[in-house]
């Protein structure tokens, strides 16, 4: 449906009396198209009071107990964030950026202090720092408006995608200056952490994004990082001539999301996927 067409007359009544014989891919035009129409949405309220009356009964007596509750409330704190920053990332993904952040100065810090022998911390914890915010782009404990963002027609694969590339311009340019200081060179650890980013997007649709991250995290540390600190050398992983291979699975990681794209806008509250 485009922005400049209408909801037809007849659909908007069966819309408003609960979307009975509407389709869920027809259901979800309907709601994006709403959230940016106000003709559509004033013609909704109007299709509402003329077939549903005790919808706007009900509505009316929940706006008068918010009111009144709001009013024995204690105010909220003024918004600290801009608007446009606040829509891109939820108050509790912050705190694990700052945390990525930390653990990526930590890492910098020791190559610098260490002996060149051992591989650069930099370059092996790269292609994993993103994941402990993309464990929390969509979680109930980190986002208070979580309950809102599900129901909202933009919710699924698109708010997902989008709050990830969040996560990306942020520690992307953290971990570009903490290789350029340690020689670590982008060419190596980028195509790495790009597929290890949307692995955990493709394996959270499965078993949640906080499992997800978390055990492909464990696995390269297990698998990776501590047998190259060990054995004192860079992992061929992580070499050049590793780097097609790590296109190739973004490519395919690449197509099986847009295949499932569909399963992330149905998602439910009770899903490890949103815990």
């Amino acid at each position: 449906m485009r922005s400049a067409e209408h909801v037809p007359a007849a659909v908007l009544d069966r819309y408003a009396t609960g979307g009975a014989g509407i389709g869920a891919d027809a259901l979800w035009a309907i709601e994006a198209h709403l959230e940016g129409c106000a003709p559509c949405r004033e013609r909704l309220g109007e299709a509402v009071a003329r077939r549903s009356p005790e919808t706007v009964s009900l509505l009316a007596r929940v706006h008068a107990n918010l009111t009144t509750e709001m009013a024995r409330s204690r105010q909220m704190p003024a918004r600290r964030l801009p608007r446009r920053v606040a829509r891109w990332v939820p108050p509790g993904l912050w705190p694990r950026l700052a945390m990525t952040l930390l653990v990526v100065a930590a890492a910098l810090g020791l190559d610098l202090a260490g002996s060149r022998v051992l591989p650069s911390l930099v370059l092996l914890v790269a292609p994993v720092a993103p994941l402990l915010g993309v464990a929390a782009v969509w979680s109930v404990g980190l986002d208070p408006a979580h309950e809102l963002v599900v129901a909202s027609p933009r919710a699924g694969f698109y708010m997902v995608l989008r709050r990830s590339l969040a996560v990306l311009v942020v520690v992307m340019p953290a971990l570009t200056a903490a290789g350029w200081l340690t020689g670590a060179s982008p060419a190596r650890w980028l195509l790495p952490c790009l597929a290890f980013t949307a692995g955990a997007l493709a394996l959270g649709e499965l078993i949640g994004l906080r499992v997800a991250a978390g055990a492909l995290a464990l696995a390269w540390t297990a698998g990776v990082i501590t047998p190259s600190i060990l054995a004192a050398r860079t992992p061929l992983l992580l070499e050049p001539a590793s780097l097609p291979y790590w296109a190739g699975l973004i490519a395919v990681i690449a197509v099986a999301l847009v295949l499932r794209r569909d399963a992330y806008t149905g998602l439910r509250s009770d899903t490890w996927f949103v815990r």
